[in-house]
């Protein structure tokens, strides 16, 4: 937007006491106009009469030299057409700026303003590409099997598991299931048929796991625990354990717990010990008092149970 300029001084200044104050608001009007719209000074005889300018007026603005008529003498200011008037030094030591001015300020500011928006787009572009390529390592490192170089994807399996009953040939029979785990993307897992029994009645308890890393000798291992102990059974200690706020989220840390869970049955798996035997509970936070295992995670986020170093009767005494 263009500026109408007026001198500080301009109060005490001979032309503007010559002129009056009624001929000084004609004047100041007219010079914004013609600011406004790249005029340079021009005063259009159409638009004195808008103004409530009267001839009194404008004769006065043409005496005291703030104003020019068709056929002044002034050497400084461009002759206007005849009828309009032009306002004396309007564009004289860069006091008001001119259309070329003006225009090149405009198309200046578009530019920078263009640029701005572009470098905005690019910057949001970029930041989507990184969120993007971030979740998208996340998902991977989410959904890929983690296997140590001693477990081979078996951590958690307990030596005293007898699998000698089951062969893999007998444990086998699959279908193709969609299997999801919590805050897992759906994943293409190999249920076996005897296991939908358990996901059923643990799904009646809100209970979901991922099954997707289990390797074949820990679903052989889940099937022996099926046969030995049923359904139900194995469901409801799912259920003892489970923690709507802290869900477990692999099955595999299911088939810990029901490994380190006494067989009320036949003692066959982890019998339970003597209340007199077991050492005091050490009331470590991340110690069960019942179990006597902890929770534990490793760096990349994989849960696992370990049996606690303090109060664990296989373990005490000894480094987790």
């Amino acid at each position: 937007m263009p500026w109408f300029k007026i001198d500080d001084s301009a109060h005490s200044h001979p032309k503007f006491v010559r002129a009056g104050n009624a001929a000084l608001g004609l004047w100041m009007r007219c010079g914004a106009y013609s600011a406004q719209h790249l005029l340079e000074g021009w005063v259009p005889k159409e638009i004195v009469k808008p103004f409530n300018g009267t001839a009194a007026q404008v004769r006065k603005l043409i005496e005291a030299g703030l104003w020019h008529a068709a056929g002044h003498d002034c050497p400084r200011c461009p002759q206007p057409p005849v009828g309009d008037y032009l306002m004396h030094d309007f564009l004289e030591g860069g006091r008001n700026a001119s259309r070329d001015q003006v225009e090149a300020s405009r198309r200046a500011a578009a530019d920078r303003a263009a640029k701005s928006r572009a470098r905005g787009a690019e910057a949001k572009r970029d930041s989507n590409r990184a969120r993007n390529e971030s979740d998208s390592h996340s998902f991977r490192a989410r959904n890929e099997p983690h296997f140590s170089g001693s477990a081979a994807g078996q951590e958690g399996l307990s030596q005293r598991t007898p699998l000698d009953s089951v062969t893999p040939s007998q444990a086998m029979p699959l279908k193709s299931l969609q299997a999801r785990g919590p805050e897992q993307a759906p994943q293409a897992v190999q249920i076996p048929d005897w296991a939908q029994p358990l996901i059923d009645a643990l799904g009646r308890r809100n209970i979901s796991v991922s099954w997707a890393r289990l390797s074949s000798m820990q679903w052989i291992a889940i099937q022996e625990l099926i046969k030995k102990r049923g359904v139900d059974r194995l469901a409801a200690v799912a259920a003892s354990r489970w923690n709507p706020r802290d869900p477990i989220k692999f099955a595999s840390l299911l088939l810990t717990i029901w490994l380190e869970h006494p067989d009320p049955s036949t003692g066959s798996q982890s019998p339970s010990p003597a209340p007199a035997a077991l050492p005091d509970w050490c009331k470590h936070p991340d110690c069960d008092e019942i179990s006597r295992t902890r929770e534990t995670e490793d760096d990349r986020g994989i849960r696992s149970l370990t049996r606690c170093p303090d109060c664990h009767p296989d373990r005490k005494g000894r480094a987790a």
